[in-house]
């Protein structure tokens, strides 16, 4: 069985519109922030990985689904695992949720780039550190 990472987030104010609701554009800033944390999870960072192998890791598409709403003050949890892998790119499946709730979830295909632009083949420590959050299935 695969690993998730887990990364909890709080709905603030700043989060939300009018109405308390959480704008839709944000869930893409929690799912980052996330990803972000998943990178340190393994003992990177993002700055870490440029600095160390030249290269950076961008998205080159995220197809997201809205099911429910998410409120301020919201106690949110997003599990991120990896679904495939290629030599140069990864689709990683994000869920958030509110207890039993789903709230969003999302397919992130994330792309290792040099700084020309052009996709460079994943770093070795990168590919085996993330191994055991490689999955072949969606669960939810």
């Amino acid at each position: 069985m695969h690993k998730n990472f887990t990364h909890m987030v709080k709905v603030y104010y700043e989060d939300t519109d009018a109405g308390g609701v959480v704008y839709y554009a944000n869930y893409l800033k929690f799912l980052e922030r996330a990803r972000t944390e998943a990178i340190s999870n393994i003992g990177l960072s993002n700055k870490k990985i440029k600095e160390d192998f030249g290269t950076l890791i961008i998205v080159k598409s995220c197809n997201i689904q809205y099911k429910k709403s998410a409120y301020l003050e919201d106690e949110l949890s997003i599990r991120s695992f990896v679904k495939s892998i290629t030599r140069t790119s990864f689709f990683m499946n994000q869920f958030i949720t509110r207890k039993n709730d789903l709230i969003a979830e999302a397919q992130v295909h994330l792309v290792f780039i040099n700084e020309l632009g052009k996709p460079i083949r994943i770093p070795d420590i990168i590919y085996e550190n993330f191994k055991p959050f490689f999955c072949d299935t969606i669960k939810i």
